[in-house]
Formats: structure tokens, C-alpha cells, sequence
């Protein structure tokens, strides 16, 4: 059992199934998550409230993010009904970590709107959903509300500007939601949005007959060698040193705390004789993946949770060669990386068909094992395919954040 299993079936289990979506800023910069949640059996938990290990487990993971080789914390949206809030027995919950997110369906009432003014004079930040400029019920929330959601596709996005002149008295922080794509981000953007959410980021724009970047050409060839099951330390070590700076960051990150190696490794040949290949073709698929500029470091980062979560996964099903799996997860959205057709991509990227028919059409073993994450990703949890027991589909997402920020903060110290 390697390290990484024996850690999984050792970390504790929530009774809630737990994923995070970005918030960005006009910069497309990360500032907060919306928490995505619901129990094994699938529905709604507000319980998850009361539990110390599952908000011990948001504090210390879901919340936190490697910023330029730093570790912060960030808001939470937490997702409450009017029930819930008012609750007696709601527990303190940490301002800092949460901002309390209200639901469109929640009954307005004047017990509500005392109780948030008084969550509001606590400090707490709240957040209405799923606003209806329609329904005159939200017009007494819009004085103590701090952030406004707006479902672009629901309100339309040719609705939007008489909507945001209308809600510009309250001073509202105002939130693009459901934006799918970056030319809904761009028409957002120009109509004065301060915060946007949705999948737009994992959308490619295609430039036909966009070629790989001259600085991948070295890691092309690492990866083709790679490839080749004969192939030795020395014939991957003349590739490198074509590219000093490259050799100098995989050393980086193989010497970081993602491998709490006992010795500093000082060579590519030393790094293979002591991690074996299928690490090396690990951080060349990195590498492979990062660094585009003009590319926002969410991309990276959910680049690297996806592909470790779905190596977890395959360790867990007991599947041979789950670096397959990391490659799969991990190339997966190198297309919105490199604004190439996925089709395109894979004529110039030397990979095993299996690898690439996975990434082209979700086909075969490790497509379908990229379906499952791509689907715990967006919180439809009842979509799974349920390959292991769904508790550990959270702790697989759990350790997959983790590790991705060891390796972000790695990345970026070199």
C-alpha cells in the first residue's frame, strides 16, 4: 500500500460530501470559494454547522489557498435557509472563514431581517442568492445585504443593465453567477461586476493553427522519451540539460514538501534512480501544464487537484498505473491552457491512445474516472458513479487540495 493510500484510509471521514467553486475578481484572482455540499445519501445538510470535524476540516483545507508560495485563508460562501439562521442553536461560526450566503427561496420575514441586521452588525458578511428584481420580497434585504448574486442566464444578460441601474443606490458588491464562458466574463466586466462566478475558466478560445510555445519543446521531448519503455536516466537527463531552468524547477519541486524526501536530490539521473519514472513523467506532465502567461493560477491549481483526485481514485479501485489517471486529470484542461482545440492538442502531443481517447471523449477506464471528478468538481454528487465508498470521493478531494498547494508553493519558490 503506498503512502499516499495508507494516509487516505487513515484520514478521518466527514458525514458531508464537500466541494469548493471560485469566486474571482475582475483580475480573475481568487477571493473566495462557495462551499458545495450535501450528505452520503444526497441531500442537504445544515448539520454540517453544528459538526467541529467537518468546520475544523473547511478551516484548514477548503478555505485555504497558495498565493505567490504562500498559504492563505479565504471566505467561504456557506449556503443557509431561513430555518437554519434562525435557529437558536446556530453555533458561532467564524466570520473570517464564512460569509453567510442566503437562498432566493428563503421566506422574508421580520424575525429574518432582525436577525440578519444583527449578524450584520456582528461582522458578518452576507450574501443573497438567486435575486428575482420581480419580487418585491428581496427589496428589504438589499439594505443589509453586503453581496448580490445575479444568475446571468436566468435575468439574461440583455436585462442586466437596467437591473444593476435600478440596484445602485444600495451599494451592493454585485456577483456575476453562472457565467459560462469568457465572452459572457467580458460583457460582465463591462458592465461594472465586481465578482464573477461560473465555469468560464474552463472554457478553451481556440486560435486555429495555435501551435505548442517554443518553451514546452524540450518538455514535448521529455514526454515522447517518456514514452518509450527502454528509455534510461541518461537519455532523459542529454533532453534536459537543453533546458537548464526547467531542470532546476522539476529539482525544485521533487525537493519539496510534496515528497518530504530525506536527502536534497542534485540531478535529474539522481531524481529518477530514487522516484523511478513514473514521478519524473509526473512533473513533466506539470510542467507541461503550467506557466502560460496571461493564464490565472486557478487554472494551475484545479489542473492539479484534478488529476491528483483522480490518481487517489484509481489507487483506491485498486487500478494499475494510476500515474495514467494523474496525467488524464491533469491534461484535462490543457486545452483551455494553451487556447488549442483538444483535437488539435492531441496530434502534437505525444501520448498513449488509451490516454488520449480518455481525454478526447471521457472513453475507456480513465475516462470515466475523469467523468467521476469532473462531476464531485461541480457538486452534483448524485451523478457520481460511486467507484468507491462516497466518503472517500471527499477525502481523495481533500488530500488533492492539499497537495496541489505544497506543489503551487514549490513551483513558485523556484
Amino acid at each position: 500500500m503506498s503512502a499516499a493510500l495508507k494516509s487516505l484510509k487513515e484520514s478521518e471521514q466527514l458525514q458531508v460530501l464537500l466541494a469548493r467553486q471560485p469566486i474571482f475578481t475582475k483580475n480573475q484572482d481568487v477571493v473566495a470559494f462557495e462551499l458545495l455540499f450535501r450528505t452520503q445519501t444526497g441531500g442537504f445538510d445544515a448539520t454540517i454547522t453544528d459538526d467541529r470535524a467537518t468546520l475544523s476540516v473547511i478551516v484548514n483545507t477548503y478555505a485555504s489557498i497558495c498565493r505567490e508560495g504562500e498559504i492563505r485563508n479565504l471566505p467561504c460562501y456557506l449556503k443557509l435557509t431561513d430555518k437554519v439562521l434562525l435557529d437558536s442553536t446556530l453555533p458561532e461560526l467564524p466570520k473570517d472563514t464564512f460569509a453567510l450566503e442566503l437562498l432566493g427561496h428563503t421566506e422574508v420575514t421580520p424575525a429574518l431581517i432582525a436577525k440578519l441586521q444583527e449578524l450584520a452588525k456582528r461582522g458578518y458578511r452576507l450574501v443573497l442568492a438567486d435575486y428575482d428584481p420581480r419580487d418585491t420580497k428581496f427589496e428589504p434585504l438589499l439594505n443589509i445585504v453586503h453581496v448580490l448574486k445575479l444568475d446571468i442566464l436566468k435575468l439574461g444578460l440583455q436585462a442586466l443593465p437596467a437591473i444593476i441601474a435600478r440596484l445602485k443606490p444600495y451599494n451592493l458588491e454585485l456577483l456575476a453567477d453562472k457565467v459560462e464562458n469568457q465572452d459572457q466574463f467580458r460583457q460582465c466586466l463591462e458592465m461594472g461586476f465586481s465578482l464573477y462566478q461560473g465555469y468560464f475558466l474552463s472554457k478553451p478560445v481556440p486560435v486555429r493553427g495555435r501551435k505548442i510555445g517554443g518553451n514546452k519543446v524540450v518538455l514535448l521531448q521529455l514526454l515522447a522519451e517518456l514514452q518509450n519503455p527502454e528509455t534510461t536516466a541518461a537519455a532523459l537527463e542529454q533532453i534536459a540539460v537543453n533546458d537548464a531552468a526547467l531542470t532546476y524547477k522539476i529539482l525544485r519541486v521533487v525537493n519539496s514538501a510534496a515528497f518530504s524526501l530525506r536527502r536534497e536530490i542534485e540531478s535529474l539521473s539522481h531524481a529518477i534512480t530514487l522516484l523511478g519514472l513514473d514521478q519524473i513523467r509526473r512533473w513533466v506532465t506539470l510542467f507541461l501544464a503550467s506557466g502560460e502567461e496571461g493564464k490565472p493560477d486557478e487554472l494551475t491549481r484545479n489542473m492539479l487537484v484534478r488529476g491528483r483526485m483522480c490518481e487517489l481514485l484509481a489507487e483506491l479501485m485498486g487500478r494499475e498505473q494510476p500515474i495514467n489517471y494523474f496525467i488524464v486529470g491533469l491534461l484535462s484542461q490543457l486545452d483551455v491552457l494553451l487556447d488549442i482545440e483538444m483535437a488539435e492538442l492531441m496530434e502534437q502531443v505525444p501520448l498513449r491512445q488509451d490516454i488520449k481517447d480518455a481525454l478526447l471523449s471521457r472513453a475507456g477506464e480513465l475516462g470515466q474516472v475523469l467523468s467521476d471528478v469532473e462531476v464531485y468538481e461541480r457538486g452534483e454528487f448524485d451523478r457520481l458513479q460511486r467507484f468507491v465508498d462516497p466518503a472517500y470521493y471527499e477525502v481523495a478531494y481533500r488530500h488533492s487540495i492539499a497537495w496541489g498547494q505544497q506543489v503551487m508553493q514549490a513551483m513558485s519558490e523556484g
